[in-house]
């Protein structure tokens, strides 16, 4: 039996190949370039998972798919092997955040594990953003300031565009001659995590800002 090995941000990724497939379809671009559009999101794929078994690769394998009903059995098939956000529990989230004695918790039964790169939740009351991800095998927590904006941009998590709100955290930073320096960090980001979520194919900048902001 294969264990389950696709991250969600892995699924977005694939999902966002085939749609580039079947754009250069609709334009009935020459064959020989719809091969090499195919070739090349599939080389893209198998390159996610650098470790992967003989048989997950073949999982992966878009190469010989033809009619959209093939892409939509090959999503699915996929969705068989995602790994699901780790579970965690209230208390766990609490440990996270000992600083913040009124601390407002997401209801974690209504929450879709298998389609989560990262938990997130806001408390719109406090004008709060709380985000949890697992980082160098380490669940961490930040909790930043929230600010809607009125205005469409890019998120700097999932690069997309769409409604985003500003936030931002201060962290400090280890200076030997200004020990009391401090240093803020601000991002726009998708205004509903769960968009994010469904959009995020690179968890490169999400990995950096937590790295930066906690100093890791």
């Amino acid at each position: 039996m294969i264990e389950k090995f696709i991250k969600n941000e892995h699924l977005n990724f694939i999902k966002k190949q085939i749609a580039l497939i079947k754009d250069s379809t609709k334009k009935n671009v020459p064959p020989t370039v719809l091969a090499a559009v195919i070739d090349l999101a599939n080389a893209k794929i198998l390159d996610l998972i650098p470790n992967a078994s003989s048989d997950q690769q073949e999982i992966l394998d878009l190469s010989r798919l033809k009619t959209d009903d093939e892409y939509e059995q090959y999503i699915q098939h996929l969705s068989d092997f995602l790994l699901p956000f780790p579970k965690i529990t209230e208390q766990q989230l609490r440990k996270m955040f000992p600083k913040n004695k009124k601390l407002k918790l997401p209801d974690l039964s209504q929450i879709d594990h298998s389609q989560l790169t990262y938990l997130s939740w806001n408390d719109l009351r406090a004008n709060k953003k709380f985000i949890v991800y697992r980082v160098d095998g380490k669940m961490v927590g930040i909790e930043c300031k929230f600010a809607p904006t009125s205005k469409k941009n890019l998120c700097s998590f999932c690069n997309c565009f769409g409604e985003v709100a500003y936030f931002s955290t201060v962290t400090k930073a280890k200076k030997p001659k200004n020990p009391d320096y401090y240093k803020s960090i601000g991002n726009l980001i998708c205004a509903d995590s769960n968009e994010c979520n469904n959009k995020i194919t690179n968890v490169e900048n999400l990995t950096t800002f937590l790295k930066d902001s906690l100093g890791m």
